[in-house]
């Protein structure tokens, strides 16, 4: 404890770093019944907290280790950092650096100096990469979390937060990825406020550092999300899980939907457009009063940056309504005959806000329909499917159902009668050119194609649904093939969204 409030105290973030507000964010405090500020880590220079942590490190650095050089893996915030600091200070940088990577963020890399290579299809190929320059080139590596200079320089957070704020703060929501950030700020809110309980915030499919701290020791995921790119992190720090475990009060876990409310939320009272690892903490705290019922509080959410794809927004509005409980996305049954849509429109759903109507005749006896409508909370998206069981309506609430939001809703239209032994994966592919031609020439041509979908959505990774004619007798080699071709997927072939529409 000691140590790190003293390096804390000692760093030397402000040679580059700024001391950003806390601000109020008066719409958020009225929906929420509780004082909630924002400490605006997105109005730094690189739009990002982690300029903190890697300036900190690398102004630490020896004459001898400045010569050599630096050089880190990222895709993110986490390289803009680096490279700032190396130029700042006049060192040499590198930054590896995914195929994946949009262009914008090489760009943004190479444009404060560094020198960026290119390789792998993801942070850990891209990771391995560095280490092996690292050995070859004696250039120092500059973690992005799990060093104690560069949580130190996460901490100056903190540091600021209590002088901001008078130490008058009931709870700090901080996004966790690597952990960097929660430690620091935890470790030293502790140390001198120990009455403020400090709560992480993770993305519900990037949890590693939740899973590590029920386990009691470190957890690597297998897998994780890619929306919240900024906090995508397999396996949490040795340092920061120690910090975290310690000191930490609780982990909230958040969804997609829940992200994008947030995004929406800090948009509408500050008119900036965070990235989703950026809103984790206002989705933390809203999640929290909505659970807990707190009010009268002062809650403070660390915006952690701003490094938003434009091309993400339209996914993000799309999602949005959800994530704040104000649409339900329901399938609905109907007979098929003359007048039973109108019987479902005049009295069911009456007076309702429609969101979303889709329907193409499939049968002579039963017709599918996917709709959505306003809501204004939970309660009342369930009133609605009660509602429809007393008209005699079958339905299913897809409003928590990945597979209907991301494809179904866009391609609703039916069943094929061609279609045979038909199976449905989701994939990720990375998001570069050649990787769909990869996809298909491992696949050869062993199996037919029955249905494809494809949306852009501004990441480094896309969705892709695919619908496959598999014989039976060809099940086992198809498994195989998944296994070797190293893409992530989810089998939906059970997925009633499925059966109900295509």
């Amino acid at each position: 404890m000691q140590k790190l409030l003293k390096l804390i105290l000692t760093s030397r973030v402000y040679e580059a770093a700024a001391e950003t507000p806390l601000e109020e964010a008066a719409g958020l405090s009225r929906t929420l019944d509780n004082r909630v500020l924002l400490k605006r880590e997105d109005l730094q220079p690189i739009f990002s907290f982690k300029l903190r942590g890697a300036y900190n490190k690398i102004a630490h650095l020896t004459e001898e280790e400045r010569a050599r050089g630096v050089i880190a893996a990222s895709a993110g915030n986490h390289a803009q950092g680096v490279a700032f600091s190396a130029r700042k200070l006049g060192i040499r940088s590198v930054i590896v650096m995914p195929l994946t990577t949009p262009q914008i963020k090489v760009g943004a890399v190479e444009g404060y100096g560094a020198e960026v290579i290119l390789h792998g299809d993801n942070y850990s190929e891209a990771a391995d990469h560095c280490q092996q320059m690292v050995e070859t080139t004696g250039m120092t590596f500059i973690h992005p979390f799990d060093d104690d200079l560069v949580i130190a320089g996460q901490g100056t957070v903190a540091d600021e937060l209590l002088r901001q704020s008078a130490g008058q703060m009931d709870a700090v929501f901080v996004p966790v990825g690597g952990g960097g950030l929660a430690a620091g700020v935890a470790g030293y809110l502790k140390a001198l406020c120990p009455e403020i309980r400090v709560v992480g915030v993770e993305p519900a499919d990037s949890d590693a550092m939740a899973r590590s701290l029920a386990a009691g020791r470190r957890i690597r995921l297998d897998s994780v999300g890619i929306f919240a790119d900024g906090v995508a992190v397999r396996e949490v720090g040795h340092l920061t899980f120690d910090l975290c475990r310690r000191y930490l009060d609780e982990i909230i876990r958040v969804d997609t939907d829940e992200l994008c409310s947030a995004i929406r939320s800090i948009y509408q009272d500050t008119r900036s457009i965070v990235e989703p690892a950026g809103a984790l903490g206002v989705a933390g705290l809203k999640k929290y009063v909505r659970e807990r019922k707190v009010s009268g509080r002062t809650l403070v959410a660390v915006n952690s940056g701003a490094n938003m794809n434009f091309e993400r927004l339209r996914y993000v509005a799309e999602r949005t309504l959800i994530g704040e409980k104000q649409e339900a996305l329901f399938a609905v049954t109907i007979p098929e005959n003359p007048g039973s849509l109108r019987r479902f429109c005049s009295d069911v759903l009456g007076d309702r806000n429609i969101t979303e109507f889709n329907y193409r005749l499939a049968g002579r006896e039963r017709a599918h329909i996917f709709v959505g409508i306003s809501i204004r909370n939970t309660g009342e998206r369930h009133a609605f499917g009660q509602l429809l069981g007393e008209h005699g309506f079958d339905n299913i609430d897809l409003t928590d159902n990945e597979l209907a939001k991301t494809h179904v809703r866009y391609m609703v239209g039916g069943r094929s009668p061609e279609a045979g032994h038909e199976v449905l994966y989701r994939f990720w592919f990375p998001e570069r050119s050649g990787a769909l031609v990869r996809f298909l020439g491992s696949m050869g041509e062993n199996w037919n194609i029955s249905l494809f979908h494809y949306r852009s959505q501004g990441g480094d990774y896309g969705r892709v649904l695919i619908g496959l004619e598999i014989p039976p007798k060809e099940e086992d080699g198809f498994r195989e093939f998944l296994d070797r071709l190293g893409y992530r997927f989810v089998e939906e072939s059970g997925n009633p969204v499925y059966r109900l529409f295509l």
